[in-house]
């Protein structure tokens, strides 16, 4: 009997063992799964988004004046603009000293008049030489002497004549005028300095017109044509719309790109967003075409890639690597990864794994704006 009790307990002691494994297993089965996180889901929706193509360049003038000095040997007078100043076509811009050119225009009147009246002296004598001709008191040579005494005379009259509008013109050149209308971009005038022909005074930006000289490369050339609106961003954060005006006709051999030039706005003020000189990126609006976009909260970005999370019928999430292209606004274009019809998480996306039990909520509809 001694030793029959241990046996006894041993088997006793198992049997509660193993009851009680099985009232947990049971336990544990009958504990439902409570979902991860409760989301609110959304299809792609079809929506026309605009094409466009990104370039840099640099923004240049679309032509600069160079307004140079057209007289010799004049001190400079007064200059009346600076580097900034807008002006219009015809404005003086500096005036040189007339003092030596009215000198030597009043000497040029002086000669004309003196020669006017030497072509009146011979113009009468070679009227009274002809009148003589029948009577033979004169020989033929001797009128013919007077002829062309006559012509010698009014050809030193118009001689003087051109000198005298050459120091008119000199007159006129003492005053260096705008030759269209713009924005001084450069001066190299100097109050007191003496220039020589072909000096150069200012620099001008003509009808202040700026372009954007973008580069492409040769691939993406066939896309772009005159007439197509692009926009460049500014340095402090706005943006400029232009229109192509043209495309080069020749690809650079070393850098294998191209120069498109787009007219900007014209920049007659001092505080323009864009001035010459300037680095400028942009973008050409190219049209728009169909796509299948997400809200932008759908798309999680994980280790450099884009990923949605599939709501499967049994209520659990599948991580899906998708490609993504252009955005408009709060939604951004899903090129590949899934269907038309693929319900997506929106609203929690980025707390989710693959494989996690979600529960569904419909979405709370958007506030009606109060008139």
């Amino acid at each position: 009997m001694r030793t029959a009790l241990p046996v006894l307990f041993i088997v006793l002691a198992g049997s509660a063992g193993i009851f009680a494994t099985g009232r947990a297993a049971d336990d544990k089965k009958a504990t439902p799964v409570r979902p991860a996180l409760t989301v609110t889901t959304a299809r792609p929706e079809t929506a026309r988004l605009p094409l466009t193509l990104a370039a840099n360049g640099n923004v240049a003038a679309w032509q600069e004046a160079v307004i140079g000095s057209e007289s010799n040997g004049l001190r400079l007078q007064e200059v009346r603009v600076n580097v900034g100043d807008v002006v219009k076509k015809g404005q003086v811009l500096a005036v040189f000293d007339p003092a030596t050119v009215n000198a030597d225009l009043a000497q040029a009147d002086a000669a004309v008049q003196e020669a006017e009246a030497n072509a009146a002296a011979a113009a009468a004598d070679a009227k009274r030489a002809l009148a003589l001709r029948s009577s033979g008191a004169l020989s033929e040579q001797q009128i013919t002497q007077y002829l062309a005494t006559e012509r010698t005379a009014n050809a030193r009259v118009a001689s003087s004549k051109a000198a005298r509008d050459q120091q008119r013109l000199r007159l006129k050149y003492a005053q260096v005028v705008a030759p269209d209308s713009g924005i001084i971009s450069a001066r190299n005038a100097t109050v007191g300095a003496v220039a020589g022909v072909g000096t150069e005074l200012f620099r001008m930006i003509r009808q202040g017109r700026l372009e954007w000289r973008a580069e492409v490369t040769a691939a993406e050339l066939p896309r772009l044509r005159p007439g197509l609106k692009a926009v460049i961003r500014t340095p402090a954060g706005g943006s400029v719309t232009g229109t192509v005006r043209t495309v080069a006709p020749t690809v650079d051999g070393q850098s294998r790109v191209a120069l498109v030039y787009v007219d900007l706005p014209p920049a007659l003020d001092a505080n323009a967003p864009l001035k010459a000189g300037m680095f400028a990126g942009g973008r050409f609006a190219l049209g728009e075409s169909g796509a299948l976009t997400l809200p932008q909260q759908a798309i999680v970005v994980r280790d450099g890639f884009a990923y949605v999370f599939r709501l499967n019928p049994d209520g659990r999430v599948s991580q899906v690597k998708v490609t993504t292209g252009r955005r408009l606004g709060e939604r951004i274009e899903v090129v590949g990864g899934i269907q038309a019809d693929t319900p997506v998480v929106t609203s929690g996306a980025g707390f989710l794994n693959d494989g996690d039990l979600v529960r569904n909520v419909a979405a709370a509809p958007a506030p009606v704006a109060k008139r």
